[in-house]
């Protein structure tokens, strides 16, 4: 892990948080090497969480026109195994100050699944 490329930059947050260091680690690389979105940063959630978040901006599709989304989206990892009240929820969309997360929830044959999460009822696009 050490001798991968985005180490230095998770390095501070995979000592601090090592429970949730593996889920961070794989979803920080999904999101910069195969979803390819740019500007992204790590945001410490500090000890309520144990854990760091994900901020940068997604890429948009053809059919959307392209490039990358005008605001921030922040992912929020997580592995199969943890569970998380609807509050602790709640108080990340605060702490982060944004009405969407993307929760990825990572297992351990490396696979990673994306739960995109709105704050209150959000109507789907038809």
């Amino acid at each position: 892990m050490q001798s991968h490329p985005s180490y230095p930059i998770l390095s501070s947050h995979l000592k601090k948080y090592p429970a949730s260091a593996a889920s961070l680690f794989q979803t920080y690389n999904d999101i910069t090497y195969a979803q390819e979105w740019k500007e992204i940063s790590v945001v410490d959630l500090g000890e309520e969480y144990r854990r760091a978040a994900i901020r940068g901006r997604r890429k948009i599709g053809l059919e959307d026109g392209g490039g990358f989304a005008e605001e921030f989206s922040y992912v929020f990892p997580c592995s199969l195994s943890e569970k998380f009240t609807f509050e602790q929820l709640r108080n990340a969309f605060s702490h982060l100050e944004t009405g969407q997360i993307f929760l990825a929830i990572t297992s351990e044959d490396a696979s990673i699944v994306y739960y995109k999460l709105s704050t209150g009822i959000v109507k789907p696009p038809v």
